[in-house]
């Protein structure tokens, strides 16, 4: 019995000798969410954040999905499509917005607002040009922490669902100038050509995301097409993106209105740096513009490129100035809301998912997850500078404020 003893004894001095397994601090566990999915109240606004199968995704993973009643009807989902999905429908407003997560597509009303809770979550579009005044300070006032959806980034500076939309708005521009082409208001010109008809001439300003897939749209049709853009890099990017060789050029006034003179179809795709779109296509140039040709200004939400754009809607869509006609519509994507909320969809189920598996909106941003990027507001203090100056308010930094926590 002693020498079994011993030697126990002998394993255990050697076994404490040996490497350790290190313990390291565990992530917070996974959290289950309460995501409210309210209907959208903005005349344009025709898309629905999430879709019935992306709702059943997040159930399946734990989560609870409150769903307004009619929420998804203008993008084809009935209430028995989300309650088949595992959604609560529900039939009184204001108990969406008590949800600890409210995802929206477009930015809260003020009415909205105050439906909301004390420090909840706010998943919506930013758009500072179009919101209404005062919304910060109401967000502010309700400790709220607020994601916008349109400045998230990925690892490589990729904005992936203002790419998603870029690329529905270009496609559907092209379609769009199409129909208009074709309609006994245009000229009853087909988008493209045939053989033995000169093919049409498009005209597209701007090289970025939007740009490019109204040039493969139009390319795809057969149209002739002309890319202008001031950055180069751009000019470049597009021509290897689409793999063929394409007419481009820097923005030059005396070129542009060349090109716009033999144009059937003109697209605004310039977003500029600032809160407006740089005006780069004056009344005169319009002027010298084909009788019927077609003008899509993707650009109208912030102010349009063509001088001559003004807002129009999705019951009146156009508008003729100067012989031409003008399709304006802000939030083109939601003429096409069905694959548009798709789209939104694919990114926003994944990203909520990530935030779960944090353990929470608060973790998940200390982590530096990708919706880290998106956020402007963090318990009703405002994180973004550029906003801030913009808005004249007081502004802390994000990882400081997190940090505290």
């Amino acid at each position: 019995m002693d020498s079994g003893r011993k030697a126990i004894k002998a394993l255990a001095r050697e076994a404490a000798l040996l490497p350790q397994e290190e313990l390291l601090q565990a992530k917070q566990g996974h959290a289950e969410l309460t995501i409210g999915i309210p209907a959208e109240t903005s005349l344009q606004e025709k898309r629905v954040a999430l879709v019935p199968e992306a709702v059943a995704l997040l159930v399946a993973h734990g989560h609870q999905v409150l769903v307004e009643t009619q929420a998804g009807a203008e993008a084809q989902f009935s209430d028995n499509d989300y309650s088949e999905s595992g959604a609560r429908i529900v039939y009184d407003r204001r108990q969406v917005f008590q949800a600890n997560i409210v995802l929206k597509v477009e930015p809260p009303s003020l009415e909205e607002v105050e439906l909301m809770g004390m420090r909840q979550t706010l998943i919506s579009a930013l758009q500072l040009s179009v919101q209404n005044e005062g919304l910060l300070e109401a967000l502010s006032a309700k400790k709220t922490t607020a994601i916008a959806w349109d400045f998230v980034q990925n690892e490589n500076g990729i904005q992936p669902l203002v790419r998603a939309m870029g690329e529905i708005a270009g496609n559907t521009a092209i379609l769009l100038a199409g129909e208009l082409m074709a309609s006994n208001r245009g000229q009853g010109t087909m988008l493209g050509g045939v053989s033995g008809v000169r093919p049409s001439e498009v005209v597209i300003l701007g090289a970025g995301t939007v740009g490019e897939y109204a040039t493969r749209s139009a390319l795809g049709l057969g149209a002739s097409v002309k890319v202008f853009d001031n950055s180069v890099h751009r000019l470049i990017r597009l021509q290897n993106a689409v793999g063929h060789r394409l007419w481009t050029s820097t923005l030059q006034p005396s070129v542009l209105e060349e090109a716009l003179r033999t144009a059937d179809v003109a697209i605004g795709a310039v977003r500029g740096s600032g809160p407006r779109a740089p005006m780069l296509v004056s009344e005169p140039m319009i002027a010298g513009m084909r009788e019927r040709s077609i003008v899509v200004d993707v650009s109208i939400d912030r102010g349009g490129v063509f001088e001559t754009s003004r807002l129009t809607s999705h019951e009146r869509p156009t508008f003729i100035e100067c012989g031409v006609i003008h399709y304006c519509v802000p939030n083109i994507p939601s003429r096409v809301s069905r694959t548009a909320s798709k789209a939104l969809s694919n990114i926003f189920a994944p990203m909520l998912l990530g935030i779960a598996g944090e353990g929470g909106v608060v973790p998940a941003i200390k982590d530096h997850n990708l919706i880290a990027t998106g956020v402007y507001m963090f318990n009703g203090t405002l994180t973004h500078e550029e906003i801030a100056a913009e808005r004249n308010l007081p502004w802390k930094p994000l990882d400081l404020l997190a940090a505290t926590l």
